[in-house]
């Protein structure tokens, strides 16, 4: 007999090792000392370790896949047929994962011709039968048709510690049915991952909606003779046997011949030694101490934070000469950190924790003097958001020694969460929950009312950043990355916070008379539309249009869905020329967009107090090093359309006498490229100041001089030139200049011929990339690439554009934010009133007062020239006007 807490916990070991290997599969440095791909191993560790501390199983079986035959695929041979080949990184780690569940006490099991689900399945229902209460564990949510009252299934989320339980109240709250009926589902619906069909054109929402009327697959069919005439009724009946057989392959096993029982699964005592011996192979250094407890005064320390809380009454408290770095977090409630509530602070002198959810008290002596005397170094998260933050109290934040978001960004920028939780646990550290696990998410958010609840999460995230300096800043030492961040990512990070607390003005009256012009140019299209549909129809909706352009019309087809014709704007570029109406849907779409996304978006987030928009500039985003914009994002702005363009007319300086500055700097990348790849013709042509893509051209067609260089011949010239720093194949080619593949291919191979600087280049970063597994720009900066070995072709040859690419486009990158930093400190030194406004990509964006124009313009010059000593010079191009638009 069992006791009434005994648990059985069954865990997918297959689907929860994809999970883990894909949640981490970008992460370079995840290989041990002899380059074994450690990724999956480690986050399969965290997961394992959450869910035997949520679920205190007293039995647990880890369930595996036996091999790809099965008595499904007797039954359907293409059954899960086309699935990628697992990864060989992920391969390589099974053995491993396995030797860490028996040194767990963990008992592992397949059995051949069965799935791990069959295994699951029919292990669950012995268990109940048992007295067990059983929790099933799983990235699959086929899975879900398990459920009972005393079995629950939960599914992994994205990180390593959130799990979805699925309970039968659950599941008919998801999708209105009963677990068995899940099977139903699948059966109409079929499963693309498993590759079983279903029923012709019935997706899940049509299969549950059948289900509630029918209750199961084979009442359908019951009643099919009840059921108006349709094509969904037609599809029902050609497919039965389909269907009836897809519900067979759905149907998880609940009776496979196990040679395992119940009491095997009973855990067993951990073996420390085999574990200790294991974590040393694979290079897992936090585990180890997790597992000697070396450094058990760092746990106590952590299990025992007391905040002092501070008031106007005791800040005497707060001692007042520091020496050593002093750790500050200051939490918002919202990730628009210009206008986001506070919650609090808490600051970490030497031992001691202080904080408080009054932040005016950081106005006051001594809490200002460590903000902003030089003297004493800060260590924080999210250097950007803290100062703009502490801006809104009148504060300017001067010395920050460790950002744990930068640095943590640096070392691994495939990673590009901001929650602290999340990057902590990210590099081993885990008794930080994330912020949607303390806060909970959406609607249900809520800041604690109780202060000991609230300052334990914040002197947490304190205690995370101490803790994981020393070890960060050394692997950023060991990596040659020191320089990256002490000279560009840090100091940049207060040159972005400087820009977004500036704003850009916006003439708010320009939007809305803008509002209305678009509003009438629609209205005319629209009726354009329907005159040529002959016909008035739902233009926003897949299904009408493709009625109206491929049946009605009989326009060619180009591609079709599971759902009927595609009307992707890729298709629509494809029938350009055929029909007025495809023009006029494409500029149709093309102004809706421009008026839902970026007219009715930019008023919305106009700030009433200056009238101006605050975008927010995300540092780490882009594993290229790129900027990114966000709330608004002002560096989409479509301007390849007039209408997108004149959008640029509602950016106005701040004041009476200013203009917009824009400096831009020209073809950078390809000036990159010249430098990085050494090539001679190359760099002569951007010595000599020729128009690059007409240079171009003339090599590759063998013209003598620029004047027989066409238009339409330089516009392929640059397609070319661009195309190849991208790793463009001739297939990408042709298809961007509309021209065969076989000429593509020919474009492409003179290029290599007529600057074979480039060819060596492109070839030598691939075979640095498959030795070192990263590639880096000029500036250190590294992207690492574990796909650069994958046996399947496809994401290989990705992967291998991917190393052509990074270092000139991150390279690019790094140069204009070495650009931003110089002019912020020449705009300091001489005093000047201009200010820098926005990055857009290549170009800056300034207002300066008239009379500073002159003088301005040559300086941003002399310093955006300077930015970078290459091989080759930098070129910058200057506009000013009234508004941005007339910058341009």
């Amino acid at each position: 007999m069992t006791k009434q807490e005994d648990t059985l916990l069954l865990v997918d070991g297959n689907s929860v090792a994809f999970r883990a290997f894909f949640a981490l599969q970008n992460v370079g440095s995840f290989t041990n000392h002899d380059g074994l791909h450690t990724n999956a191993i480690y986050v399969f560790k965290k997961i394992l370790d959450n869910i035997l501390k949520k679920y205190s199983p007293t039995n647990v079986l880890v369930a595996f896949d036996a091999g790809k035959t099965t008595f499904r695929t007797k039954k359907y041979s293409d059954y899960k047929a086309g699935r990628a080949k697992t990864p060989g990184e992920l391969s390589e780690q099974f053995p491993y994962l396995k030797k860490m569940l028996a040194a767990y006490g963990i008992k592992d099991y397949e059995l051949a011709d069965y799935e791990a689900d069959d295994i699951i399945g029919t292990l669950s229902r012995q268990g109940q039968a048992e007295g067990y209460r059983v929790v099933v564990v799983t990235g699959d949510r086929d899975l879900t048709q398990l459920t009972t009252d005393k079995t629950t299934v939960a599914v992994t989320q994205k990180g390593f510690s959130e799990v979805e339980e699925y309970t039968p109240d659950h599941v008919k709250e998801k999708y209105g049915l009963e677990p068995k009926q899940i099977i139903d589902m699948k059966g109409l619906a079929g499963d693309n991952s498993d590759n079983y069909p279903g029923v012709t054109k019935v997706g899940e929402k049509t299969a549950i909606k059948l289900l509630k009327q029918y209750t199961s697959v084979e009442g359908i069919y019951e009643h099919i003779d009840e059921m108006k005439q349709s094509k969904m009724k037609e599809h029902l009946i050609e497919d039965k046997e389909t269907a009836l057989l897809c519900k067979d392959l759905a149907t998880i096993k609940t009776d496979a011949p196990l040679t395992i029982k119940l009491i095997d699964t009973k855990r067993q005592e951990m073996n420390e030694t085999d574990l200790h011996s294991l974590y040393e192979e694979l290079d897992f250094k936090s585990f180890l101490k997790d597992l000697t407890g070396e450094d058990p005064d760092e746990q106590k320390a952590f299990d025992k934070l007391a905040v002092t809380m501070l008031t106007q009454k005791n800040l005497d408290k707060v001692p007042a000469k520091i020496k050593e770095p002093v750790v500050f977090y200051l939490e918002m409630d919202g990730k628009n950190y210009h206008n986001a509530p506070f919650v609090g602070f808490v600051f970490k002198i030497a031992d001691q924790y202080y904080g408080a959810r009054d932040v005016e008290l950081l106005k006051q002596a001594p809490l200002k003097q460590i903000l902003t005397d030089p003297a004493i170094k800060l260590d924080v998260f999210d250097c950007k958001r803290t100062f703009v933050g502490l801006n809104r109290l009148g504060i300017t934040m001067t010395n920050v020694d460790f950002d744990l978001l930068l640095v943590s960004y640096l070392l691994n920028n495939t990673e590009n969460s901001d929650d602290l939780g999340e990057l902590a646990s990210l590099h081993g550290f885990d008794q930080v929950k994330t912020d949607e696990q303390f806060y909970g998410k959406g609607a249900k958010r809520e800041i604690p009312a109780e202060d000991d609840q609230l300052f334990a999460h914040l002197s947490h995230k304190v205690f995370a950043i101490a803790t994981l300096k020393e070890p960060l800043f050394t692997e950023l030492k060991n990596n040659q990355q020191q320089n990256l961040y002490d000279e560009m990512e840090l100091p940049l990070a207060q040159v972005l916070a400087k820009m977004e607390i500036a704003g850009i003005s916006v003439d708010t009256e320009r939007l809305e008379q803008m509002k209305s012009e678009f509003k009438e140019r629609l209205s005319e299209l629209k009726q354009d539309i329907y005159n040529e549909a002959g016909e008035e129809f739902n233009i926003n909706s897949p299904k009408q249009l493709g009625h109206i352009l491929f049946e009605k019309l009989e326009l060619p087809v180009i591609k079709k869905t599971k759902t009927g014709y595609s009307t992707a704007v890729s298709v629509l570029e494809k029938l350009r020329g055929m029909s007025p109406i495809v023009d006029n849907i494409l500029t149709y779409r093309q102004i809706s967009k421009l008026q839902s996304t970026y007219i009715e978006g930019l008023l919305k987030v106009v700030f009433k107090e200056d009238q101006k928009v605050h975008t927010r500039y995300t540092q780490t985003l882009t594993a290229t090093g790129r900027l990114s914009s966000v709330d608004p994002n002002l560096q989409n702005i479509p301007v390849r359309l007039e209408e997108g363009r004149k959008i640029r007319q509602a950016f106005v300086p701040s004041r009476a006498g200013w203009q917009i500055f824009s400096a831009d700097y020209s073809q950078i990348e390809l000036r990159v490229l010249a430098h990085i790849a050494g090539d001679e013709h190359m760099q002569e042509a951007f010595k000599e100041d020729r128009d690059i893509h007409a240079n171009t051209a003339m090599q590759i067609f063998g013209l003598d001089s620029e004047d027989e260089v066409t238009p339409n011949i330089r516009r392929q010239a640059k397609a070319v030139n661009f195309g190849i720093v991208y790793g463009i194949s001739d297939y990408g080619l042709s298809q961007n200049i509309g021209i065969t593949r076989k000429q593509a291919k020919q474009f492409i191979d003179t290029y290599f011929e007529k600057f074979p600087g480039v060819k060596k280049y492109m070839d030598e970063i691939v075979e640095h990339a498959r030795e070192e597994g990263y590639v880096e720009t000029i500036f250190h900066r590294r992207r690492y690439l574990p796909d650069i070995k994958n046996k399947n072709y496809n994401i290989r040859s990705f992967a291998e554009r991917t190393a052509m690419n990074s270092p000139i486009q991150g390279s690019a990158a790094d140069i204009i934010k070495v650009a931003m930093i110089n002019m912020d400190k020449k705009l300091a030194e001489k005093k000047m009133q201009a200010k820098m406004l926005l990055q857009v990509h290549d170009e800056l964006i300034f207002e300066v007062p008239d009379e500073e124009l002159t003088d301005f313009e040559e300086l941003v010059k002399s310093v955006m020239d300077s930015a970078v000593d290459l091989n080759v010079p930098l070129k910058v191009e200057c506009a000013h006007g009234k508004t941005w638009f007339s910058a341009k």
